[in-house]
């Protein structure tokens, strides 16, 4: 059976088959939602069930609480229509130019960054490239049929390898393989590009982009991208981490701080130890925005990492500094352990 979901703050329908998620219907429809990780698990694609009815699927409770599910929320990823149902969610067109493809990639380089950190540089075959946005991500497509998600670090204008940043999980079998034993020259497929998570050039308004950990990987892209476009928005990039060895490249912003009027850099380090001599911001990230921005009810915000911090951003951005809902925007690096604790 087909049932007909209307989105209602823009107007548009599209049909959508039994079994298939709201965001799957809209996708091959040639609409797309805002979403991450596609697993119930990162609460990017959250949107609001007007009318009808809907099988809520399996998700994490962290990316929809039982509070905002009776609140009348749900994950697009997740949710099947079970009749014709009307939402609320906000298009995303751009992303949808852009075709999904499955390629293979030679492993070019590895680069140590940190004791935790690796950035991967991949490398296409001959005459390939990938299209993509930055910010966007690509899916390693394992042996055994799963999949591990990594955010593109390089901005398109730089495309001849694709470089990814990632951090060691101890007992992750994927990370311990790229750790331990991966090599140079060595095969991988992965198929993408994925997300919603890029900077919409269409605004003016002053850009706030807050990291933790490899979530900068993303932001990278992002800001090395309007550079390039010659992007004249100030733009503020606050980068958390544990220590401040975790800050991984830490003079790549110290640079752009340097070289480009506008753009300012404040990491933030939540567990310094005395040996660090750590002088600088100390603390949660997001917190630290607030701090400077109590008001940003005229900003865009474009947070990426670890799912705590997004969520916590993103709740108190809006509750408390003004930031209207729709100009938060996030990459939530959730882990295969996060999806596992999806329920029904």
């Amino acid at each position: 059976m087909t049932h007909r979901v209307t989105i209602r703050n823009t107007g548009h329908q599209f049909p959508a088959q039994d079994g298939e998620s709201i965001l799957q219907a809209a996708l091959n429809a040639g609409l797309v939602l805002p979403y991450g990780c596609r697993d119930g698990a990162c609460g990017s694609c959250k949107g609001r069930l007007v009318e009808g009815q809907i099988d809520y699927g399996r998700y994490s409770e962290k990316a929809l609480p039982p509070a905002e599910r009776e609140g009348g929320f749900a994950l697009f990823c997740q949710a099947k229509p079970l009749s014709d149902v009307a939402i609320e969610a906000r298009e995303v067109r751009k992303a949808g130019d852009i075709q999904v493809r499955k390629l293979p990639a030679r492993v070019q380089k590895l680069e140590r960054a940190g004791s935790d950190a690796m950035i991967l540089y991949l490398k296409l075959p001959a005459n390939e490239r990938l299209m993509f946005l930055p910010g966007q991500y690509i899916d390693i497509l394992l042996k055994d049929g799963t999949r591990r998600s990594f955010s593109m670090a390089n901005a398109p204008h730089d495309d001849e390898l694709v470089q990814l940043h990632i951090r060691h999980v101890p007992g992750g079998s994927f990370t311990d393989h790229v750790f331990k034993t991966m090599k140079e020259r060595d095969i991988l497929r992965f198929e993408g590009p994925f997300g919603t998570f890029f900077l919409r050039e269409e605004s003016a308004k002053p850009v706030v982009l807050v990291a933790s950990g490899t979530g900068f990987a993303p932001i990278k892209a992002v800001i090395e991208a309007a550079f390039k476009k010659g992007v004249s928005r100030p733009m503020t990039l606050y980068w958390g981490a544990r220590r401040p060895k975790d800050l991984y490249l830490n003079g790549l912003p110290q640079r752009w701080v340097a070289e480009r009027p506008g753009f300012k850099y404040v990491p933030v380090i939540s567990d310094a130890l005395p040996q660090d001599g750590w002088k600088g911001r100390a603390g949660f990230v997001h917190r630290a925005v607030m701090e400077d921005f109590p008001d940003l009810a005229g900003h865009q915000v474009y947070a990426c990492g670890v799912p705590i911090m997004v969520d916590s951003a993103r709740r108190d951005f809006v509750q408390k500094c003004r930031l209207p809902e729709n100009e938060f925007y996030a990459d939530s690096f959730t882990t295969a352990a996060d999806k596992a604790d999806a329920r029904p």
